[in-house]
């Protein structure tokens, strides 16, 4: 028969030492996410973490109080690959964009029916007969409001890399990547078609145009296409070519948008936050530039 009075079990042994004891009742822990900013700011400056953990740090806290529209490519800035475009176009799109997904819509814009890996275009070299819809891949449709700690869960648990965001009428308002996210922890992710080093870089193309990039200086485009650049305004002086260009239009460049200077046109390719990435660059023609 159990014992009516089993005894009690052991308390867990409190090891703090005294003075810990009277420090934590002096300086108890943080009460909000702001005071536990500043602890980890304090930390580093300890050397007790260093700058980066720091900041990932501070990512990931101020995460949770983001959605997907906080980060969203907005729908107007969207590229999209019709369903019944041809194969010749879709390429181009691709090659000129460096997207790895597409998403892809039948009809208007709105209706978006799937998403595109890039690579799956191969499959249509060795099998012409295949349709452009055979190698869709079904789109995630999430709310803008959706917070971005459920979002990479989401994403981790689809395996998905992309999802479309829709706004509380149900229209497509933009798109969100695992990139996206994942770089308000770790800072900006830099791929194979972002800034190369410091300074950009200069590649050429097989069309014999020029992939260049947004930070590359002016006096190195300048040495490596033969001219001399140099803003409209002589007052003014610029250290990177999308410096300039951004001057030169007036207004931050969009995608497509094409400017002409010192007898090289300019053609936007790729633009994040705010400033451009990738420039394509060819010679104008002596009838075609500008008086």
């Amino acid at each position: 028969m159990s014992d009516p009075h089993p005894a009690r079990q052991p308390e867990r042994e409190d090891k703090r030492s005294f003075l810990q004891k009277v420090a934590e009742f002096i300086h108890p822990g943080p009460d909000s996410r702001d005071e536990l900013i500043d602890i980890l700011a304090q930390a580093e400056d300890n050397a007790l973490i260093g700058a980066e953990s720091r900041v990932m740090l501070e990512g990931v806290l101020r995460m949770a109080d983001m959605t997907a529209g906080d980060v969203m490519v907005a729908a107007p800035r969207m590229d999209l690959i019709s369903i019944d475009a041809p194969y010749d176009e879709i390429l181009h799109l691709v090659i000129d964009t460096a997207h790895s997904r597409f998403p892809v819509y039948s009809g208007e814009r709105e209706n978006i029916t799937g998403i595109l890996l890039t690579k799956d275009l191969l499959k249509l070299q060795r099998a012409p007969e295949l349709n452009i819809r055979a190698l869709l891949r079904p789109a995630v449709f999430v709310p803008e409001s959706k917070n971005l700690n459920d979002l990479l869960r989401e994403f981790r648990s689809t395996r998905s890399h992309l999802a479309i965001v829709i706004d509380e009428f149900g229209r497509v308002a933009g798109l969100v990547t695992i990139e996206d996210v994942l770089e308000q922890i770790v800072g900006e992710i830099e791929d194979e078609f972002d800034i190369a080093g410091d300074e950009g870089d200069i590649f050429g193309l097989a069309d014999r145009t020029y992939r260049v990039s947004g930070d590359t200086p002016v006096d190195r485009v300048s040495e490596a296409f033969g001219v001399e650049i140099h803003s409209s305004d002589l007052d003014e002086e610029f250290d990177t070519i999308g410096g300039l260009i951004a001057h030169e239009m007036g207004h931050v460049p969009k995608r497509g948008e094409e400017c002409t200077l010192a007898g090289l046109r300019f053609i936007v390719l790729h633009t994040k936050g705010g400033a451009v990435r990738w420039f394509k660059v060819a010679s104008v023609p002596a009838a075609d530039a500008p008086a």
